[in-house]
């Protein structure tokens, strides 16, 4: 008997040609992120090229009742591209077109397969750069779709407050546009925003319009180590409280630096708490606020502050923090990594880590933290064996950490997103009556529920 899905793939060959494709390498390949969960294969793979391709696709889809998962580099965390229904997933990651920049206003249009690496790359004689830095290889398009940030999330903002508008395809085919190249506008219902972390639930994002910034004239990157965790954070609350515009400000715990030390190479820095941070501006301000907190971290126990304008220096250095889960890992050969992803109001964020750490050590597990601490978010890798009954060992662990943000009056997820992961947190964090609204949200726009079905909802 023909399947749903045999009639999309007949109909879709027609214009996709090679790029529809059932071979097993490819489905193994999108049946999962960098994620502990279970996998699950598409029975295809569409690497669509344009809009006008995806939003064929989709119409055939829509039209036969067949589950569709957006692609980009396969780098989320909680099961975002996991197709747990089967059905198509649709590869953007050769979508990869800079299709305009606009220097003098500072903004560009993309397409989603894009990545920050790519995009910095061709801005950087123009004398812009893309701040938004998670720090992995990611494409811009997934960024949109999980609301990402990262390091210079405390300076610049996530990858919400640094687009301005996006074209969509819908469930059924449709296209629209949203936002546009203004920096402000009070017309109409902000689409731009709802798409932002909607995980292709709602529709799949082809085109982005992104607000860009100037290369600041110097940047200077400080390391600074502490006996205790308790002197790490207070230096951080402290640091924000003075209004030191740092750029970036990262926080590891001492298994974390330990890991890093010997997977970086990292030379005159000891297994302990550190603090990596970043300062932007001119020559005279970025020394100015590097003595400012230097001066802050001696008042809670930190010793050895260096900083350093060298761009080798500093490039190595943050390196090593882009490299931390890998690092992680690297602790113990054959585990996967589940990382945890709390976010806490910056005043709440001391009471927030050490509590974790006691969570860590009371349930054996090894599970070295990072943190972009400037925003109040942190993570933890739970390092997860194949041993029977280790999954759900980790996942004990992370429902403690996420209760204790949810009781400081946090979130499940400051950068990663719901997907699979996270989904059962959702009703506690914002409520039956706001996940209604949610649910209403993507009855009305994807009737058929073929888009990334299984994830953001328990059901």
């Amino acid at each position: 008997m023909s399947r749903p899905v045999d009639a999309v793939l007949a109909l879709a060959a027609e214009f996709l040609g090679e790029r529809l494709t059932t071979n097993a390498a490819l489905r193994e390949q999108h049946s999962h992120g960098e994620d502990a969960l279970p996998h699950a294969l598409p029975d295809a793979v569409a690497f669509v090229a344009s809009t006008e391709e995806a939003s064929k696709l989709l119409a055939l889809c829509n039209a036969h009742g067949v589950p569709v998962v957006p692609f980009g580099a396969g780098t989320s965390l909680e099961g975002h591209v996991t197709p747990v229904r089967g059905g198509i997933t649709i590869d953007l990651s050769r979508m990869t077109d800079i299709i305009e920049v606009n220097a003098a206003d500072m903004d560009c249009r993309i397409q989603p397969g894009v990545t920050r690496q790519g995009l910095n790359a061709h801005l950087r004689d123009q004398g812009l750069f893309f701040p938004v830095d998670p720090g992995s290889v990611c494409t811009i398009g997934g960024m949109c779709a999980t609301r990402a940030s990262g390091t210079a999330a405390v300076r610049y903002g996530t990858i919400r407050e640094n687009v301005l508008g996006l074209t969509v395809v819908l469930a059924d085919g449709r296209v629209i546009k949203t936002g546009g190249r203004v920096r402000k506008s009070s017309t109409g219902y902000d689409l731009t925003r709802l798409f932002i972390g909607s995980e292709g639930t709602l529709g799949i994002i082809t085109e982005i319009t992104l607000r860009l910034h100037g290369i600041p004239e110097a940047i200077s990157a400080a390391v600074c180590q502490f006996d205790s965790m308790a002197g790490a954070v207070e230096t951080v609350i402290a640091v924000m409280q003075a209004g030191i515009p740092v750029a970036r400000i990262e926080l590891i715990d001492e298994v974390q630096m330990g890991a890093s030390i010997t997977y970086s190479k990292l030379v005159g820095l000891a297994p302990v708490p550190t603090l990596f941070l970043e300062f932007h501006g001119t020559p005279q301000g970025v020394a100015e606020q590097a003595g400012l907190a230097e001066a802050i971290s001696g008042d809670f126990g930190g010793q050895g502050f260096r900083w350093a304008t060298d761009p080798a220096e500093r490039t190595h250095l943050w390196q090593a923090r882009h490299d931390a889960y890998w690092a992680g890992l690297a602790l113990k050969p054959g585990h996967r990594g589940m990382t945890t992803d709390a976010v806490v109001p910056i005043s709440r964020l001391a009471e927030a880590i050490l509590g974790v750490k006691e969570d860590i050590a009371a349930s054996g597990l090894t599970a070295p933290m990072v943190g972009h601490v400037g925003d109040g978010n942190f993570h933890t890798i739970i390092l997860v064996s194949d041993e029977p009954g280790a999954v759900e060992r980790a996942f004990e662990l992370d429902r403690k950490i996420v209760a204790r943000a949810l009781a400081l009056g946090g979130s499940c997820s400051g950068e990663h997103g719901v997907g699979i992961g996270k989904r059962e947190f959702l009703e506690q964090e914002h409520g039956p009556e706001a996940l209604a609204v949610m649910r209403s949200l993507k009855t009305a726009m994807d009737p058929k529920a073929i888009m990334n079905p299984g994830k953001l909802f328990l059901n």
